[in-house]
């Protein structure tokens, strides 16, 4: 009896509440570790870990189990919902924020608005210089995120008629590299989540006359949801810490700092 009151004197508490997230980068960069942070400084006993790869890794891990908590900045495809079903899990979706797709160009490109139809063409590859959409002649550098990222895919579907990227296209890991990427290239064009679009050196251009503001989330085109996921109905520490993100002022209040659209909004 001793030596198990020994062992267990010394088992950290941390790995008894640690709380293990892994997918998006648009979710896992910025909000969900200050998040973590403020529901910690609230009084929460949990540790967290936090892996922001991509949304396509949320759905890898939560099915072999190495996290209780998935990240995506796009719904969860119909083969992926198959892949629990076949493993007699349930995949529950929760939402986590909305977001805006801003279309970003370099602060000194005169181009500050951009038709959906004129952004497809430049990202497919058809329309390669700034010229062909009232700017200075320049061809333009086109910048994405990666294969692994879930705003790859909804950008794609949302912008482009679900068509494929141009040939010449340059795959980012995250926002953050896209960003710094158009403000170092005066003909750059990508695009990212809304918390990034404010950065220095870039712009985000209007598409078919909105501005990416969150009073616009209704009309602007590329505006989405962004989600949390576990396997089955959240329980313990997981449960506390969504429903304290979804119901918490100080919870909605990370939201809009870093970016994003709270889901009550």
């Amino acid at each position: 009896m001793a030596a198990v009151l020994a062992a267990s004197a010394i088992l950290p508490i941390s790995a008894q509440t640690k709380i293990v997230i892994k997918g998006s980068d648009t979710l896992g960069a910025k909000m969900v570790p200050q998040l973590a942070e403020a529901y910690k400084a609230s009084g929460a006993t949990a540790d967290f870990e936090i892996a922001a790869e991509g949304s396509s890794t949320c759905f890898t891990n939560l099915l072999a189990g190495t996290c209780q908590l998935g990240m995506s900045s796009r719904g969860a495809k119909d083969s992926e919902k198959d892949n629990f079903t076949a493993a007699g899990k349930d995949l529950v979706e929760h939402v986590a924020a909305w977001d805006m797709i801003a279309v970003i160009v370099n602060a000194s490109n005169g181009v500050r608005d951009l038709s959906l139809k004129q952004v497809e063409g430049i990202f497919t590859g058809e329309i390669t210089d700034w010229s062909e959409v009232g700017g200075k002649p320049g061809k333009i550098s086109v910048y994405t995120r990666n294969t692994s990222s879930g705003t790859y895919k909804s950008f794609q579907e949302m912008a482009m008629n679900k068509r494929d990227y141009g040939a010449n296209t340059q795959k980012m890991a995250g926002n953050e590299q896209i960003a710094s990427e158009v403000s170092k290239n005066p003909n750059g064009i990508g695009y990212v989540g809304l918390a990034y679009a404010g950065k220095d050196g870039i712009k985000a251009a209007k598409v078919d006359g909105e501005s990416a503001k969150p009073r616009n989330k209704a009309d602007y085109p590329l505006s989405r949801k962004l989600f949390y996921y576990t396997v089955g109905q959240p329980s313990g520490e997981v449960k506390k810490f969504l429903d304290w993100a979804a119901t918490s002022a100080v919870g909605a209040e990370v939201v809009e700092r870093v970016g994003f659209i709270p889901v009550g909004e």
